[in-house]
């Protein structure tokens, strides 16, 4: 999906901390997706950036404003390898942004993406770099294809949001229609998902961004999406095996979803 510079600004902002925009000193890569570019400052080890390429239109859902997909993913290593994955003519990468963190504590940063197959929809699809096979991007755990094809995930973000010491991986399934907030927790080489919410939303179909991200007002971790309608901020919490959203006052557009952001 070819997107404008907004949707750099304002995605940025969805993904976790580990993941920080484009460094000034970083050269964004020759690509079919340069707004996909994402790098980590604090990477020492490992993958330290990575990117969409290999435009696509195989897979013509549009739901993000064009019918144009990525068919591959490349990442950066900080010792100057450049890794890569292609996809088989089923899938596309229906994302905006790769997104970077640590989700097993080995120090090494993930790719978290959303890989959507033809026949059965979305899925988050998690690449990285194993022992077994180090010179290329491996599928290290994914969530469950939604299961129809043209049915699609809108990421929340990435954090540890109950403190427990596994990260947690926050989506909205099918924010057009089902408008569930789902939780998934990495644990022991996989994803499980832990919590559940209906009536929250961040994406609109033909919009190339996703509204709202993860909160981090001091130590704590929050959701930031909106209500079904479209009218209300919601702020999501994660403790005690069960999901608690308030709302935080009116969704006025964009804006008002970056001061939510910024603890305002």
């Amino acid at each position: 999906m070819i997107k404008t510079s907004f949707t750099l600004i304002l995605f940025s902002l969805a993904i976790s901390t580990l993941s920080v925009p484009t460094l000034a000193a970083e050269t964004t890569p020759k690509t079919d997706f340069p707004e996909s570019f994402t790098t980590s400052a604090t990477a020492k080890v490992g993958i330290k950036s990575a990117w969409y390429d290999n435009a696509t239109t195989r897979y013509a859902h549009g739901v993000l404003g064009d019918a144009i997909e990525a068919g591959s993913l490349h990442a950066k290593t900080t010792d100057g390898r450049t890794l890569s994955v292609t996809l088989d003519t089923a899938h596309v990468f229906e994302d905006i942004k790769t997104r970077l963190a640590d989700l097993d504590g080995d120090g090494r940063n993930e790719i978290i993406t959303i890989r959507s197959h033809n026949q059965k929809g979305g899925q988050i699809a998690v690449y990285g770099v194993t022992a077994s096979s180090p010179n290329t991007l491996s599928l290290v755990a994914s969530t469950p294809y939604i299961g129809q094809t043209y049915r699609w995930l809108a990421p929340v973000g990435i954090a540890d949001f109950n403190k427990d010491g596994a990260m947690d991986i926050a989506y909205i399934d099918r924010p057009h229609l089902a408008k569930i907030l789902r939780v998934w927790s990495y644990k022991n080489g996989g994803l499980s998902q832990v919590a559940q919410a209906q009536g929250l939303t961040n994406h609109s179909i033909g919009h190339d961004y996703i509204t709202g991200g993860v909160q981090r007002c001091g130590a704590d971790a929050s959701m930031i999406t909106v209500d079904s309608n479209w009218t209300r901020l919601i702020k999501t919490t994660y403790g005690g095996g069960k999901l608690t959203s308030q709302d935080i006052g009116s969704y006025t557009g964009a804006a008002s979803a970056s001061a939510a952001l910024n603890c305002q």
